[in-house]
């Protein structure tokens, strides 16, 4: 057994405990049912083989879940610089295919609305992905926010072999700006897809729905033209989020039902950071340096956002 995970560490570096500890779960419950006498397996392979399964997996040469949080150290929040660097790398990409006649221009602007939503909402990647026309969502409390009030999760973390679970995350103040990143995509970007009918949020040019793997890449992509460390991946954006609540103050409970009705923020995070002097609204990030023409100012807030000339 122990053979056969260091056979698998040394084959895939990014093997991670979690994982390792999820494979042996696996094969323990496989070898209790086999060894269960009920089964009728003990019988059987005592009569065709000789000999009878035991099992393998024990306390001593199995990974022990002893910390609450056992991810790899290198994963962490973005910090606000951060967080604006991704997005002036987003944003800069559809300039930069423009100036070179490429084609992508369209998709690199879908790209730079979907980070900005994984951030805005803290959202994983499929329930990102799974999101629909239809859960865009008004909240009466916010009227100014039209139909970006709040976005309904369909497809959030199941447990315990449940079905997908579902919460609905509203637009706090201090991410407003995505009301107009959102409206901006669903009048000037999404339409050139000519997906017709399609009921999904994040399309691609073949008029599908943007699968996990195609958020991977946007993250990616702009996490290297940024210049970030390659240790941050999308899920940090989540992290970042969540942490960033904190920091204006939001009552852990509050972004505990937000983000995760089953989760604490301390399950998830980290200590947040501090000596930052906040503004209203989406303010935590300085003016975009990066304005492509034709686009809202992202990175605005509230009423300072607007459509650069």
């Amino acid at each position: 057994m122990e053979a056969f995970f260091d056979h698998l560490r040394a084959r895939n570096p990014n093997f991670t405990v979690s994982t390792a500890r999820q494979y042996q779960n696996s094969l323990r419950m496989f070898c209790d049912f086999i060894c269960d006498a009920r089964y009728g397996w003990l019988a059987t392979c005592q009569q065709r083989f000789g000999q009878v399964p035991a099992q393998i997996l024990h306390e001593h040469n199995s990974v022990t879940h002893v910390t609450e949080f056992d991810g790899r150290p290198g994963r962490r929040p973005l910090t606000y610089e951060e967080v604006q660097a991704l997005f002036d790398a987003a944003d800069g990409r559809v300039e930069q295919i423009r100036a070179r006649r490429r084609k992508g221009a369209l998709a690199a602007m879908r790209d730079s609305a979907l980070l900005k939503t994984f951030y805005a909402y803290g959202l994983r990647r499929r329930e990102a992905c799974g999101l629909d026309l239809a859960d865009l969502r008004h909240n009466p409390k916010a009227p100014d926010y039209g139909r970006f009030g709040a976005v309904f999760v369909r497809w959030g973390k199941s447990s315990n072999g449940s079905p997908p679970k579902r919460r609905t995350v509203f637009t706090v103040p201090e991410m407003d700006w995505i009301v107009d990143v959102l409206g901006h995509y669903l009048t000037e970007v999404r339409p050139r897809f000519e997906v017709g009918n399609h009921p999904a949020l994040w399309v691609t040019e073949r008029c599908g729905r943007l699968s996990k793997r195609g958020a991977n890449e946007a993250f990616e992509t702009a996490r290297e033209a940024a210049g970030l460390p390659a240790e941050l991946d999308l899920h940090s954006l989540r992290h970042s989020m969540i942490t960033h609540l904190v920091e204006f103050d939001y009552p852990e409970r509050f972004v505990q039902v937000l983000l995760s009705r089953s989760q604490g923020v301390h399950d998830v995070q980290h200590e947040p950071e501090t000596d930052r002097n906040l503004r209203g609204g989406g303010g935590y990030l300085p003016p975009s340096i990066t304005r492509i023409p034709g686009r809202f100012d992202a990175c605005a807030a509230g009423g300072d956002a607007r459509l650069v000339a």
